[in-house]
């Protein structure tokens, strides 16, 4: 079936998970950032307190999310959604009213918990389950999502902040999730996909269904982490340091914000590419390789300084991010089957939280010890050499005691 027709005859279910992952933009670092200035100056915090603050809140929420995650193996999706999408439109509201540091914190803490967390969660949950023999390219089609809110959400909210305030933009973002989001990302998921080329091919009979808590005792989930939370990690603190980036290369933020579509345009083909070969080969069998284009890219950026490195990190960057971003939705399923998806993929999403907290603060604290960006991104490829090596250990392991 070609890709215009899976989309055809998948477009509800698709489409939900679209907008799942373009909706929770509002809780990813790229839209919060936005506001960094004005909250800055609001509650008198330096760069340091900023980053201190929004550290202590993403943790808080990737602690939150393994528990608030096994609910959606309990209610059933609309419902839950029903609770999540109106406190994502809440914690909109609750961040231009937040007086106090503490309150701060809440409400950024609100924003990833709901935002980041829950409503990727969600989406790469449902998608798990309701695709299995096509999950590589239903995960691939809906990823796009990310990229969509990256490529006009900060435009808009720009245009709205000039005009209007911050403020104003936060309060539209509440009135974009509650009036748009929530009406049509329930109705959609008021029916659930029934996969009729899955029973037919029987593919999901063998898988053996794990509970959270039986992936936590699991040896082979801890490996697996050693690789997969690598781009977030590296992508979250490269890009949250970017101005250390475009110094180190002597070059401008221009040049640099310039090659942001060569990624998002990379990361939509590449993720489109990958769906079609898990569908061939199996999430497994990819596993050693997805790192190989994040390492290439952080030794290129970290060891050649003209311009054009910037724009070959970014192309390289984006074929990996295309490829982790689809193989990080069917792997789980894949390895741990679909009937306690919901807790097993909040362990997931909390883990990467946690890294995208741990990144901007670890990389700052060794820069002011005078450590540059490039030293660091060469010590991240060296995790990305090691991370495949284990990868692949754990690959063989699984196709050998595993059916796939």
């Amino acid at each position: 079936m070609s890709i215009l027709a899976f989309l055809k005859a998948n477009f509800r279910w698709l489409a939900c998970g679209f907008l799942l992952t373009l909706f929770s933009s509002f809780g990813q670092t790229f839209f919060i950032g936005l506001s960094g200035h004005e909250l800055r100056r609001a509650f008198d915090l330096t760069g340091g307190g900023f980053g201190f603050v929004y550290m202590a809140a993403t943790l808080a929420s990737a602690l939150t999310l393994p528990w608030l995650g096994r609910l959606l193996d309990i209610y059933p999706a609309w419902k839950f959604s029903l609770a999540v999408i109106p406190a994502l439109a809440l914690s909109c509201l609750f961040l231009p009213f937040a007086r106090t540091v503490p309150e701060l914190i809440l409400s950024l803490y609100l924003l990833r918990l709901f935002g980041q967390g829950m409503m990727t969660e969600i989406a790469y949950t449902m998608i798990g389950k309701w695709f299995v023999a096509n999950r590589g390219r239903a995960v691939s089609l809906i990823i796009p999502g990310h990229q969509t809110g990256e490529a006009i959400l900060p435009l808009a909210f720009v245009a709205v902040s000039t005009s209007a305030g911050w403020q104003t933009a936060w309060f539209g973002a509440a009135a974009a999730i509650l009036f748009i989001a929530c009406p049509l990302i329930v109705a959609l998921l008021r029916i659930g996909r029934i996969p009729q080329a899955e029973i037919a091919t029987d593919v999901d009979t063998d898988v053996r269904h794990w509970t959270q808590a039986e992936v936590m005792r699991d040896p082979t989930f801890w490996l697996l982490l050693v690789g997969v939370l690598a781009p977030s990690f590296i992508g979250t603190a490269v890009f949250f340091h970017q101005d250390y980036l475009v110094r180190e290369h002597g070059t401008t933020a221009v040049v640099f914000a310039a090659s942001f579509p060569i990624m998002a345009v990379t990361t939509i083909v590449f993720s489109l590419v990958s769906g079609a070969l898990i569908d061939r080969f199996g999430a497994i069998r990819l596993l050693p390789f997805f790192l190989l284009p994040l390492m290439a890219s952080i030794v290129i950026v970290a060891l050649v300084t003209p311009a054009w490195a910037i724009y070959l990190f970014m192309l390289l960057f984006g074929v990996s991010y295309g490829f982790s971003s689809t193989l990080l939705g069917a792997i789980w399923p894949e390895i741990y089957g679909t009937r306690y998806l919901g807790g097993v993929r909040a362990l997931t999403v909390s883990a990467m939280v946690l890294t995208t907290s741990l990144g901007p603060g670890l990389v700052g604290a060794f820069l002011d010890r005078g450590v540059a960006l490039s030293n660091q991104l060469l010590w991240m490829a060296a995790w990305c050499a090691f991370a495949t090596v284990v990868l692949s250990l754990v690959s063989r392991r699984l196709r050998r005691s595993r059916p796939i």
